[in-house]
């Protein structure tokens, strides 16, 4: 098979690691750093590269010269590639979005609260409107500690204590992130203050998400955002039928319905929510969305 896409540049120098993906020669265009990087980032990377704007597909974590694990992870490593990436010929530094799914959404929505001023936007897939803290992974250290730091500080985060087996080999996911939500008012520090950010947002959750709460947290959101007067543009596009996995492939219909994760040394199964078909149809919906959205960045 012919490739006829744009092979990426590996970036591994300033600070940190990436796959840099534009076509040649391209002056001043908007570009899209997709959180978290791996198949997912490069795939949409390479996307919005063959659209004729830059993508920039950043991993933080599990790679050689990374963390093992989304814990204390220092935010100065995404302000190294965004800085890094405003000095490109080929990017406008008006114009960079992030852009998330599911807890990379999370530290998306933060990256683009916390640093305003190098960030015109952000794209959450499934989103969280809070910070959580390293111990809703169970593959995490048990000691509770800040998945996000800055400045040596800790990004302020909702105490969870880790998630507990059953004497059944299936979970239910959604509970334990409600039961976390239910303990917090609007006014705790663990909300992103998603208010800071300067540029439109744009949030897609499944109605269905049985991983976590998404689009209760979506709407959290959004009523942060009008109690706050957040005077960009704000979209909170909510799927019937679709799941948590609404971020992947748009081409592909998902025949994965099931998780799998390892609580104290024992496997349990978990379920994504929505359906294949209901799955497919937000992702095509969402594909449209997001290049509707960087078109009328460009067009701003």
């Amino acid at each position: 098979i012919l490739f006829n896409g744009i092979k990426p540049k590996p970036i591994n120098e300033n600070g940190f690691q990436a796959n840099f993906f534009a076509k040649e020669n391209i002056k001043n265009k908007t570009a899209v750093v997709l959180i978290g990087g791996g198949q997912w980032g490069d795939y949409w990377s390479q996307e919005i590269a063959n659209k004729g704007m830059v993508g920039i597909s950043l991993p933080y974590i599990g790679k050689e010269g990374l963390p093992n694990l989304p814990e204390e992870i220092d935010l100065e490593y995404f302000e190294s590639a965004l800085n890094w990436l405003r000095n490109q010929k080929s990017v406008d530094p008006e114009k960079i979005i992030v852009m998330g799914a599911s807890r990379n959404a999370e530290l998306a929505l933060i990256i683009a609260s916390i640093f305003p001023d190098m960030v015109s936007g952000v794209i959450a897939y499934a989103p969280s409107s809070v910070s959580w803290s390293n111990t809703v992974l169970p593959y995490n250290s048990n000691q509770l500690k800040a998945s996000w730091k800055y400045n040596g500080i800790d990004i302020p985060y909702l105490p969870m204590t880790k998630i507990s087996g059953n004497g059944t080999d299936k979970i239910k996911m959604l509970d334990y992130w409600e039961s976390g939500l239910s303990k917090i008012d609007s006014t705790h520090k663990s909300h992103i203050g998603v208010e800071l950010i300067k540029g439109p947002i744009l949030l897609f959750s499944g109605v269905n998400d049985k991983v976590w709460p998404s689009a209760k947290m979506a709407d959290m959101i959004e009523n942060r955002l009008k109690n706050n007067n957040f005077k960009y543009n704000f979209k909170n596009i909510k799927y019937e039928n679709a799941g948590h996995s609404i971020s992947t492939n748009p081409k592909q219909l998902s025949d994965v319905r099931i998780g799998k994760i390892t609580i104290d040394g024992k496997d349990y199964e978990y379920e994504f929510g929505g359906t294949a078909e209901g799955d497919l149809n937000a992702k095509k919906d969402a594909y449209l969305q997001v290049f509707e959205y960087l078109l009328n960045i460009k067009n701003d």
